[in-house]
C-alpha cells in the first residue's frame, strides 16, 4: 500500500479480504488493483484443477501424487507470474525463463508428455530433447528478422520451456491457440479501445501460457506428431 502499512492476518486471506476491504487499504483508503484478487481467483482455479486432472493418483499413491501435484502448481506459479509481469512491462525477466526451462527439462525425464502428463520415470526420446529449441526457433527467427519489432526474445525463451513440458505436438497446439486468441483479442483492443493502434506493442505471454493452459488441462491436440 502507498502509506506502507503492515497487513494483518485478515487482511492477507486471498479475494476475501479485497471484497471484505471494500477493494481500499483499510488505513489510507487507497484504491487496491483488481490484479491481486484476479491473480488469487486464476490462482486457486488452477490449484483446483490440478487436483482434479490427477485425483486418480491422489487414490492410487499419495506420494506420486503429492510430487506431480507441487511440481505442476509450482510450473503454473511461474507461468503466472510471468503472465502478470509481461501485462505490466512487456518483458519476460530471463531468470523466470531460466527456471521455468530449467523444471520443463528436468521433467522430461520425469512426466510423460502424451497428455497425461502423468509420472513416469524414463529416458527421454530425441524428438523430447528437441521439442523445446524446436518451438523456441520460429520466435527467435522472428525476433532476429524484425529486429524485435514483431516477436520479444522473451517470448522465444518462453517457449523453450513450454516445448519441454508440453511435448512438441501438444505445444504446437498450443501456440495455434495463442495466435488465434492473441488475433482475436488484439483485433477487440484496436476496435474497442482508444489506446491501441494497429502498430501498438502488446505482450504475447499471456496468450502463450493460455494456449498452454488449453492444452494441458482440456487436451486440446490439434496435430499429431
Amino acid at each position: 500500500m502507498s502509506c506502507q502499512n503492515k497487513l494483518v492476518w485478515y487482511e492477507l486471506i486471498p479475494i476475501f479480504s479485497f471484497l471484505g476491504l471494500g477493494g481500499r487499504c483499510r488505513n489510507c483508503q487507497t484504491k487496491i488493483s483488481i490484479q491481486y484478487p484476479l491473480v488469487e481467483l486464476a490462482t486457486g482455479i488452477i490449484f483446483g484443477a490440478l487436483f482434479l486432472k490427477f485425483q486418480d493418483v491422489f487414490f492410487a499413491n499419495t506420494f506420486v501424487f503429492s510430487f506431480t501435484y507441487f511440481y505442476y502448481a509450482f510450473i503454473f506459479s511461474l507461468l503466472i507470474i510471468i503472465t502478470v509481469y509481461d501485462l505490466r512491462h512487456k518483458i519476460i525477466p530471463d531468470s523466470l525463463a531460466l527456471i521455468l526451462g530449467i523444471l520443463a527439462f528436468i521433467g522430461l525425464f520425469l512426466f510423460k508428455t502424451d497428455g497425461s502428463f502423468e509420472f513416469y520415470p524414463h529416458l527421454p526420446a530425441l524428438l523430447e530433447f528437441l521439442s523445446g529449441l524446436l518451438i523456441a526457433a520460429p520466435f527467435a527467427l522472428l525476433w532476429l528478422v524484425s529486429s524485435g519489432k514483431w516477436m520479444g526474445l522473451g517470448d522465444a525463451k518462453l517457449a523453450i520451456g513450454l516445448g519441454w513440458m508440453l511435448g512438441l505436438s501438444r505445444a504446437i497446439s498450443g501456440i495455434v491457440f495463442a495466435f488465434w486468441i492473441g488475433a482475436l483479442v488484439g483485433l477487440a483492443l484496436v476496435i474497442f479501445s482508444k489506446k491501441y493502434k494497429i502498430k501498438s506493442e502488446i505482450p504475447f505471454a499471456p496468450y502463450l501460457v493460455l494456449g498452454a493452459l488449453l492444452v494441458f488441462f482440456f487436451k486440446l491436440h490439434l496435430f499429431g506428431i
